[in-house]
């Protein structure tokens, strides 16, 4: 009898084996996003284990543990952002796409584990030292489109690692090569999917940026170690007539809250434009979080306005809880404005500055309920010493207005 039960059950197990999907084996994996016919955006990433991986863009790693698998098939899901990876797992590779269903976006996507380098080398050495300063003008040709930048780099050997800084923020976290007189940079944090490529002599650069599949443009820079953006705390500002801010915006709880709550009178208040999109926001939001929580009790309220490109409120308020939740953000965030992050939009809910320049941007209020100050964009902890100046001035501005009566 013990001899007829036995079988059943090996065979049970046999089959659930069977029907179990194919992990992702653990180690080094070399992707790439396919953004044109001769394009291609690498990044590694590590998987450590069936659930979890770790992208890496220079010193920047990403925890990713909300992996899936059904059949043949893994969906992995960066934290905080919407888009995602889903892809057939076979033999140590991946193939599939990158997905933004809000922007109804679909990248072409592959990976192959072993494979440790990000961009494969023409040449073995680099003919060109890109290390230093840049002044840098993207779309140049384009009165409508043209923008100014700043970038920064550093280069060892053949590998070389910064950022571009804009008026509007930076681009984060920046990883690739020198390879003979090209430089090729990428990132990929889950929202953005950013590639740089140019030719580089002593002092001029000339180049294309890639987003995604769906933009790309120009960009020239030469070489300038005094050139600077301009003031932060100068591009947005408010309209003749007003010396305060006035909204009413609802929580994920369907709560309105204005700045004339309870919680926020006689407060120091950081109202925060943003969108949980943006990986800007992402990176201000977790040093406000720090912030706030460090100081609570003093005085200080953050609140943040969220402008999403989610096509319901749901899941808008969906986005804005999974942010709140990866992170833990102790702070309201308030849904104004969804299907669309159009700042010109953004600017219509809050007629009392000149424009929404920049997610994100930062009003600072006093306990008086007058606006202060408007910091547009955020140094986010890519550009180094630009992140530490700006940690030091917020924290000794919002200690002036603390101090007042």
């Amino acid at each position: 009898m013990r001899k007829l039960l036995v079988l059943p059950i090996l065979l049970l197990l046999v089959g659930c084996n069977l029907n179990r999907p194919e992990a992702l084996q653990e180690g080094i994996w070399r992707a790439e996003l396919q953004l044109t016919k001769t394009e291609v955006l690498p990044f590694n990433f590590e998987v450590t284990s069936r659930n979890a991986l770790k992208i890496f863009n220079a010193d920047e790693v990403i925890m990713v543990t909300d992996i899936n698998y059904s059949n043949d098939t893994v969906v992995i899901k960066a934290p905080v952002f919407e888009g995602y990876i889903e892809a057939v797992v076979k033999d140590g590779t991946l193939k599939g796409s990158f997905i933004n269903e809000s922007l109804d976006r679909v990248v072409p996507f592959s990976a192959e584990i072993g494979k440790t380098t990000r961009f494969d080398l023409e040449n073995e050495t680099s003919s060109q030292d890109v290390a230093g300063s840049w002044e840098t003008v993207f779309s140049p040709n384009s009165e409508e489109e043209k923008y100014i930048a700043k970038g920064i780099f550093e280069q060892e050997g053949t590998r070389v690692t910064g950022t571009f800084r804009t008026t509007t923020g930076d681009y984060r976290y920046l990883e690739g090569v020198m390879d003979g007189d090209t430089m090729k940079l990428s990132t990929f944090d889950g929202a953005h999917a950013f590639l740089f490529t140019g030719k580089v002599t002593d002092s001029t650069m000339n180049g294309k940026f890639y987003s995604g599949n769906h933009w790309e443009e120009p960009f020239k820079a030469k070489r300038n170690s005094d050139f600077e953006l301009p003031d932060a705390n100068e591009l947005t500002f408010l309209n003749e007539g007003f010396d305060t801010l006035e909204f009413t915006f609802p929580d994920a709880d369907g709560n309105q809250i204005s700045l004339a709550d309870n919680r926020f009178k006689n407060k120091v208040v950081i109202v925060q434009v943003m969108g949980t999109w943006c990986p800007n926001c992402l990176d201000e939001s977790k040093y406000y979080s720090e912030f706030y929580n460090n100081n609570a009790g003093r005085g200080v309220e953050f609140v943040a306005l969220a402008f999403e490109y989610a096509k319901t409120e749901e899941k808008a308020f969906s986005s804005i809880k999974r942010l709140k939740n990866d992170i833990g953000i102790p702070y309201p965030i308030l849904l104004a404005q969804y299907g669309s992050s159009s700042k010109a939009e953004a600017q219509e809910k809050l007629p009392m500055l000149n424009h929404v320049l920049s997610y994100p941007t930062s009003i600072f209020i006093d306990k008086k309920g007058k606006v202060r100050k408007i910091h547009t964009g955020f140094n986010g902890p890519a550009t180094g010493e630009k992140f530490e100046e700006f940690k030091t001035e917020f924290r000794g501005f919002v200690e002036e207005l603390l101090g007042e009566e």
